[in-house]
């Protein structure tokens, strides 16, 4: 079953206590589909997807990363911007902002479906980037590690936390 869109930007939660159940391939795979349908500068779809599903490995990711409460997530995905190929369309201004920018959307997206299939997820932008694209065997240099993303359904849904108002985040230039 899946939500609205507006709904699940309203109702999802960042979630750091997942149950141990598995997330289904099928769920999974669009998950990852929905990250990748992602919005990208000349349509380059700069990012990779690095998908851990075994305990070993997510145990020693959740080491490297600095991390240790993603342990208990079934799925950890690092997703990594790809420098060189935004660099090569857009120069300094593609590696520097457009290939975050972008990998930045196919996160979101990704975090949005898994809220609409029930499960939980968190941003973790907080971590030891060249540890973590070591352990996944990149060169730091032409693959930046921007995000981890747990990925499983959640033991319990924090409350929302405030947020500030309009008001005080919206300009209007006349």
């Amino acid at each position: 079953m899946t939500k609205d869109v507006i709904g699940a930007i309203k109702e999802r939660r960042s979630i750091r206590d997942f149950k141990p159940d598995p997330v289904p391939q099928q769920t999974l795979a669009r998950i990852l589909e929905a990250g990748n349908m992602a919005p990208s500068a000349g349509n380059l779809q700069p990012w990779h997807f690095y998908v851990f599903l075994k305990k070993e490995s997510i145990h020693q990711l959740a080491v490297r990363c600095g991390q240790p409460w993603i342990h208990s997530a079934p799925v950890i995905v690092v997703i990594v911007a790809d420098l060189k190929a935004s660099e090569a369309e857009y120069g300094e201004r593609g590696r520097t902002l457009y290939a975050i920018q972008d990998t930045a959307a196919a996160i979101q997206n990704m975090m949005l479906a898994a809220w609409a299939f029930g499960l939980g997820t968190c941003w973790i932008g907080a971590f030891n980037e060249r540890k973590v694209a070591d352990y996944i065997r990149v060169d730091i240099d032409k693959l930046r590690p921007v995000a981890l993303l747990p990925i499983g359904y959640p033991e319990t849904i924090p409350s929302s936390p405030a947020k500030k108002s309009l008001d005080e985040v919206v300009k209007i230039i006349k």
